[in-house]
């Protein structure tokens, strides 16, 4: 399938236009068809062609960006005997601002005026922008003068089109909802990337709530499953009337992170307050201008983004601009400079995400969270899932080297931990990988390869007997080892203390993980400690040190989620 939105100035005869090509009224509302101006979207289709209608008035620029922002291509509709228009204006700048770059020009309503006049006059304004020099055809709604010629151009035009790649994960836009009895909630939007299956779990992006899709229809038929790009309607199980809204998103699990606070190129640089869009969300927007071609913006509400996606910024006098973003979990600017030393940092930044220029300015990244930005990992893990620029691999590597001289002419054992703090990796497996040559792990210490084991034997048999007969918790005072021995295997890395009471085999922090990782994101402390079958005296102090490392994060209302 292929989803073509309108834009043009109102009255230019967009929803008419669709009529005569589809043979369907894009115009739902009895009042639409009552005043001959269209306010909401409106949605038909003929074949494998969709289309969304926007409305031209200026009072629903809001609904028509919530119409335009998840479509690859356009229909812009300029009526002969009136010619370029305020709002034609105003919905190329958001076409531009979006980077819509396919599209055909109709100039309606021939059978009134010749269009060659109208032709011209939009085809200078459209050239400027990212739609460059588009196809235009004459047409007349009324006699259907161009119907055929305009059929053909559309062939052209989606032939053209950038394929969507049915294995991303999804990100729907909501732009209806309505509920059908008997059947509860239906919403409807165009999928952009990525396939929807009956059973899937989707998770809301306001409010991280799970709901399953119980059935899909495209195009008013039901089917087992759609892929990007198509239009879509999910009846969900579990949701109900006001769950969900238009500019809410419906995403695979997961895969996205919700930001208010991102860094962006555009050249707009004022007033402060505006409002964003982005597919069909609306939200207010506070724009702090960085450097010439950047800023910071905070938005009022937290939204699905990745590297890349573009906004709309507008104010009470129309559509303003656009922005890329640059990065969706930027620093608080808190110091005096702050912010001109970021606006030269960005400066560096593509438009266009850039994987290997992205690892290198964080240096040690996990692996999703550069696929929640939208960037695909660039090159193969070091340890679990943690991504190391080469260059900063070299230098720990030094590093290493010189910190563990010693144990190559007989020195103390270093042990992992004090390694892992010295160099500043956030997870102690990082440590192997960079050990240079001559240097081995043993019981959680770094020795000289081929050197005697660091615990002594009894104390090792002792702990691997632990490991093996307790599934779950160990309990201190269940350990049977005295405070020497404990602090020994402490140090190995075979027990981790996670408070003064509380001490832990690592074997069991390692299955904990797993164990979490199966639960619905994000959990509670009793969801955690019901799957763990442990207690909340263990279960604070174990998520606290998760944290503490790396693996999970606590959100603002207190639950946890792995990272």
């Amino acid at each position: 399938m292929h989803v073509i939105a309108t834009a043009g100035h109102v009255d230019h005869g967009k929803s008419a236009l669709l009529k005569a090509l589809t043979g369907m009224e894009p115009d739902r509302w009895e009042e639409e068809r009552r005043r001959g101006l269209t306010i909401d979207l409106g949605f038909v289709w003929t074949g494998d062609l969709a289309f969304v209608d926007v409305p031209g008035h200026e009072r629903f620029v809001g609904n028509m960006l919530a119409g335009v922002g998840s479509v690859p291509a356009v229909l812009f509709v300029v009526a002969a005997d009136e010619g370029w228009m305020p709002q034609s204006a105003e919905h190329l700048t958001a076409l531009d601002a979006l980077g819509v770059r396919h599209g055909l020009l109709a100039i309606t309503k021939t059978d009134l005026m010749e269009p060659e006049l109208a032709a011209e006059e939009a085809l200078a304004q459209i050239r400027a922008t990212s739609l460059g020099d588009i196809p235009v055809i004459p047409v007349s709604a009324r006699t259907g003068d161009g119907i055929p010629r305009l059929r053909e151009a559309f062939d052209d035009l989606t032939k053209n089109l950038p394929p969507a790649d049915p294995n991303a994960p999804v990100r729907l836009w909501i732009d209806r909802g309505f509920t059908i009895h008997g059947a509860g909630l239906v919403v409807t939007g165009t999928l952009q990337a990525g396939t929807i299956r009956a059973g899937d779990p989707l998770e809301l992006a306001r409010t991280q709530k799970h709901y399953t899709v119980r059935e899909i229809q495209s195009l008013s038929h039901k089917v087992n499953e759609a892929s990007g790009v198509a239009r879509v309607a999910l009846n969900l199980r579990g949701a109900h009337r006001g769950d969900i809204r238009r500019g809410d998103a419906l995403m695979t699990p997961g895969t996205y992170k919700t930001s208010t606070l991102i860094d962006v190129r555009t050249s707009v640089s004022g007033p402060a307050e505006l409002l964003v869009h982005i597919g069909s969300a609306t939200v207010d927007g506070r724009l702090r201008t960085l450097g010439a071609d950047t800023a910071r913006l905070t938005l009022g509400e937290a939204l699905p983004l990745r590297l890349g996606d573009r906004l709309v910024l507008r104010h009470d006098r129309g559509v303003t601009g656009g922005a890329v973003i640059l990065d969706i979990d930027p620093e608080p600017l808190r110091r005096k400079g702050a912010a001109k030393r970021r606006s030269l940092d960005l400066s560096q930044y593509a438009d266009e995400p850039d994987p290997w220029a992205e690892l290198t300015r964080r240096g040690i990244v996990r692996a999703d969270t550069l696929r929640v930005m939208g960037i695909d990992p660039p090159t193969a893990p070091l340890a679990a899932d943690w991504l190391v620029a080469p260059e900063l691999a070299e230098s720990l590597r030094a590093r290493l080297a010189a910190l563990t001289e010693g144990t190559l002419t007989g020195g103390h054992p270093i042990a992992v931990e004090h390694a892992r703090k010295n160099l500043a990796l956030p997870d102690a497996r990082l440590v192997a990988p960079l050990l240079p040559p001559g240097r081995a792990i043993r019981d959680g210490m770094i020795v000289r390869a081929g050197a005697p084991d660091a615990l002594a034997p009894a104390l090792r048999q002792r702990i691997e007997h632990l490991e093996k007969s307790h599934a779950g918790f160990v309990p201190l005072d269940e350990t049977g080892l005295n405070p020497a021995d404990l602090a020994a295997a402490i140090r190995s890395g075979r027990l981790v203390r996670l408070a003064p009471d509380v001490v832990l085999l690592a074997t069991t922090v390692e299955h904990a993980l797993s164990v979490l990782r199966n639960l619905p994101q994000p959990f509670t402390v009793s969801q955690a400690r019901e799957a763990l079958n442990s207690t909340r005296k263990i279960m604070v102090p174990l998520l606290e040190h998760l944290a503490r490392n790396g693996k999970t994060r606590r959100d603002a209302d207190g639950n946890h989620r792995l990272l």
